[in-house]
């Protein structure tokens, strides 16, 4: 195809990324922005599994794959329609962004109550204050993505209700069958199971871990801890080799 022929060739709107919304309020474009947000953590996905080896990571960006794969069975077995056609192709019920949103906020709640343990500051008042803000603050993100899809006129109440209701029971029932049994069960079929995924040869030389499984906050404390000894034994040597330069 040269640069002379557009009108020649049959052009198509890529639905994953494309969104109407009313331009004329700020509400309206800013939900549009936030009804992206399944599309932006796939990569973010990739690049935490990739970066930390994290077993944990994998699970959670697997299940959602999962909840994807069973919302586009149920939107094919019930068949009902969007409130909007001329706004998108495909079944509406149940809507797929909500349950996207249903499934992360379920697990990664599930996972912040269950296994991570965030260092303390000293304060009771702020630990306390930060937990309320970090659980506030995935609730409303996975709310307002949920909210979007109506606004946007995109699903109606019921399809939004729904969609967001089976993705928390599928990451609900998810989280659990992969992390909270194997946890506290290593001998059930799902403990050993995770056993051998981390134990085998592959995922030694791809260096999978469970960090959870040894610190409760995955090591973070204990990574920074080490890294701050080092940069101080560093600095300071450099400020003697300084010294005795002058």
């Amino acid at each position: 195809m040269t640069p002379e022929e557009p009108a020649a060739v049959s052009r198509a709107a890529l639905d994953l990324t494309y969104v109407l919304y009313n331009d004329s309020s700020v509400l309206s474009h800013v939900l549009a922005l936030l009804t992206l947000t399944p599309i932006l953590l796939n990569p973010a996905y990739a690049a935490l599994s990739v970066w930390t080896r994290e077993l944990l990571f994998f699970e959670m960006w697997a299940g959602q794959m999962l909840c994807e794969c069973f919302n586009y069975l149920l939107k094919h077995l019930i068949r009902e329609e969007r409130p909007n056609k001329e706004l998108g192709d495909g079944y509406g019920f149940p809507s797929s962004h909500s349950q996207w949103m249903g499934y992360f906020a379920s697990f990664l709640l599930l996972h912040f109550t269950l296994r991570h343990r965030f260092v303390t500051t000293g304060y009771p008042i702020l630990d306390i204050a930060r937990d309320v803000a970090l659980y506030t603050f995935i609730l409303t993100w996975a709310g307002a993505v949920a909210f979007s899809r109506y606004y946007l006129l995109y699903h109606s109440i019921p399809q939004v209700l729904w969609g967001f209701g089976i993705g928390v029971a599928f990451g609900t029932a998810y989280y659990m069958l992969v992390e909270y049994i194997p946890i506290r069960k290593p001998q059930s079929l799902m403990g050993r199971l995770r056993t051998t995924l981390l134990a085998n040869p592959l995922s030694t030389w791809f260096r999978l871990r469970d960090g959870w499984s040894v610190w409760a906050d995955s090591g973070m404390e204990a990574q920074w801890l080490r890294w701050r000894e080092e940069w101080d034994r560093r600095r300071l040597g450099a400020k003697k080799l300084e010294a005795k330069g002058q």
